[in-house]
């Protein structure tokens, strides 16, 4: 019926799509940062495990080289990153380290 296949933007990071629907993963597309395992530590220091997520934003950005707005996912780091750099180089080094495919 549906026919899956799977794109691969990292050796370890899958995207599922099939019929469209996307499955996203909490990751920054400019600086890569992703959600870490811990653990809550309690008075007794007792431990249980717990995810750490990424601040993250959808955010629009005026790209001026293309004369049009992208959406990225960014985190707050990310955000300082493109301020820092520039759009553009950002995604530059993003697309070359492989956070980001196209955009």
């Amino acid at each position: 019926m549906f026919e899956k296949f799977y794109v691969i933007l990292q050796p370890d990071l899958e995207i599922l799509i099939a019929n469209k629907n996307i499955t996203m993963y909490r990751i920054c597309q400019i600086t890569g940062k992703r959600a870490m395992s811990g653990n809550n530590v309690s008075h007794s220091n007792a431990k249980t495990k717990r995810i750490f997520d990424v601040n993250l934003l959808e955010k629009k950005f005026y790209l001026a080289e293309e004369d049009r707005w992208i959406t990225l996912r960014v985190s707050a780091n990310g955000l300082r990153t493109i301020n820092k750099k520039g759009l553009s180089q950002a995604l530059k080094d993003a697309k070359a380290k492989g956070y980001i495919q196209n955009y």
